[in-house]
């Protein structure tokens, strides 16, 4: 578990100091992702720490959320929430809910089985979609603000969460699914490799590419991915790595 929750916190603390450098108006200014501004962003990345943290504990507010046949009100609340409070309070918001994740995380084995809203995952799956929602979220931030971000090694997690996810992606578009391998260079020419040696469906290029492919950020005809197979092929339509 170190490995991820180091990277985790790195990730949340990179958007964290990203956020300290902007003026007051930039905080309800709408992102890519519309019509959430950045204040509602960060609502919501922070009301779903405390979900998390909440869930951790074995509590049963999740309850609530697996029971819901459409999750936009839910989110709403968070969204309503936060457009009360002054920015910096809803940076200490989502501080707060962070380290309520983090800390008991740490103390976990990364198979230990974790309630969510689509059914339980491991500790380490858990720590990881916390790592994707913040960096998917911080892209659309960072648009925002017209920030041009390098990716770092981190995206590996972002990676594998989206070839991961594809069986739950092919199911929620309602098509069947055949494996698909994934091999990808990240940062450093890292080069990551996710699925069976067996498949004659493929996916290969940059990592940066099928990482936001994966959650959505990026138009599939925009990318330089080389794709083999019909299923590859559908993977870059109906991948994504989240609810």
């Amino acid at each position: 578990m170190r490995d991820i929750l180091s990277d985790l916190v790195a990730e949340q603390q990179f958007l964290d100091q990203s956020l300290q450098r902007i003026p007051i108006k930039i905080w309800d200014m709408v992102t890519p992702s519309k019509p959430w501004t950045v204040r509602d962003t960060i609502s919501h990345l922070a009301d779903f720490e405390e979900l998390g943290a909440d869930s951790i504990a074995g509590g049963d507010r999740i309850k609530r959320w697996q029971n819901a046949s459409d999750l936009r009100p839910l989110r709403q609340e968070a969204i309503k929430k936060g457009r009360a409070m002054r920015p910096q309070d809803v940076i200490e918001w989502w501080r707060g809910g962070r380290a309520k994740v983090v800390e008991p995380l740490s103390h976990l084995s990364g198979d230990t089985r974790i309630e969510w809203i689509d059914g339980d995952m491991s500790a380490r799956t858990f720590a990881t979609f916390r790592l994707l929602e913040t960096w998917m979220h911080g892209l659309d931030i960072y648009a925002t603000l017209k920030i041009d971000v390098e990716d770092t090694p981190r995206i590996r997690h972002v990676c594998w969460l989206g070839w991961k996810t594809l069986p739950y992606a092919f199911k929620h578009a309602g098509e069947d699914y055949e494996p698909v391998r994934i091999e990808v260079i990240g940062p450093g020419y890292s080069r990551w490799i996710f699925g069976p040696d067996d498949t004659d469906q493929l996916i290969k290029g940059s990592a940066s590419d099928w990482a936001r492919i994966a959650v959505r950020r990026i138009d599939p005809a925009k990318t330089r991915l080389k794709v083999t197979g019909e299923y590859a092929e559908k993977a870059l339509q109906v991948a994504r790595a989240y609810l």
